[in-house]
C-alpha cells in the first residue's frame, strides 16, 4: 500500500511539474500543413521523436486525441506511464526484448479506433538517434504514414544521460517543426527494410540539426 501511494504522489508530482513548466514555454510552430494534410485525409500518423527531445511532446501531443505511446515495461516505464496517462495518453506496455507482440496486437486494436501514435525512436536505452526496427514494422503493417516532430529550444538543461536528455528551461522559447511525412511500404526482405530506416534515420538528423541552427539567426 506505501509503494502505491509513493508511486500515485511520485506521478502526480512529476504531472504537475511538466504542465506548469510548459504552460512558461513560448512555442512557435512549423510546417503544420504536414500534420493537416495527413488529418484532412481522416487518417492518422505516428509521431516520431528522439529520446532526447520528447519532453515538450508529452504536452503538446496529448491534445492530438485519442493517441496512444509504447512504453517500457522496466521500473522507470511505470512512472512515465503514469504521468503520460495522466495528459490523455494511452500507455501501451511493451519493448522489443518484452511485452512486443502483446503490445503490437494492442496497438493494432488501438489503430482500428483511429489512434494516432506517439513513438520514441531511439528509446528507451538507446543507441542514440538509432531508429529502431520496431517504428518500420509498425508503420508498414498497420499502414500509418511517419511524422517526424522536430523540437529544439532556446535555453535548455541537458544531462549526462545516455541520449544527453534536454528539458527546456522555464520561458524558454520552443520551436515545433514537423517534417515531410514518409509512408513506408511493408518490406518483405531485410535490406529494403534497412535501406527505408536509414534513410529515414539520416534525415531525422538532419532536421534537428536545422532546427538548433534556427537560434543562431
Amino acid at each position: 500500500m506505501k509503494r502505491f501511494v509513493y508511486k500515485y504522489m511520485l506521478s502526480y508530482a512529476a504531472s504537475c511539474f511538466v504542465r506548469l513548466l510548459y504552460l512558461t514555454y513560448r512555442i512557435k510552430i512549423i510546417n503544420e500543413n504536414f500534420e493537416s494534410g495527413i488529418l484532412g485525409k481522416s487518417c492518422k500518423p505516428i509521431y516520431v521523436s528522439w529520446h532526447q527531445r520528447f519532453f515538450p511532446g508529452i504536452m503538446f501531443l496529448s491534445k492530438r486525441k485519442p493517441i496512444a505511446i509504447i512504453v517500457s515495461p522496466s521500473k522507470d516505464g511505470d512512472l512515465i506511464s503514469k504521468i503520460v496517462e495522466r495528459f490523455g495518453w494511452s500507455a501501451i506496455r511493451g519493448s522489443s526484448s518484452r511485452g512486443g507482440s502483446k503490445a503490437y496486437r494492442e496497438i493494432k486494436e488501438l489503430a482500428k479506433k483511429s489512434y494516432s501514435l506517439g513513438h520514441i525512436v531511439d528509446g528507451p536505452r538507446g543507441p542514440f538517434g538509432v531508429i529502431k526496427p520496431g517504428l518500420m514494422m509498425l508503420a508498414g503493417k498497420l499502414g500509418m504514414p511517419v511524422l517526424p516532430v522536430i523540437i529544439s529550444a532556446e535555453k535548455k538543461w541537458m544531462f549526462s544521460s545516455w541520449d544527453r536528455f534536454i528539458i527546456p528551461k522555464p520561458f524558454s522559447r520552443i520551436i515545433i517543426r514537423f517534417e515531410q511525412p514518409v509512408n513506408v511500404p511493408y518490406y518483405h526482405d531485410r535490406e529494403s527494410f534497412d535501406k527505408e530506416r536509414l534513410s529515414l534515420e539520416r534525415k531525422l538528423y538532419v532536421y534537428y540539426d536545422e532546427a538548433d541552427r534556427y537560434w543562431e539567426g
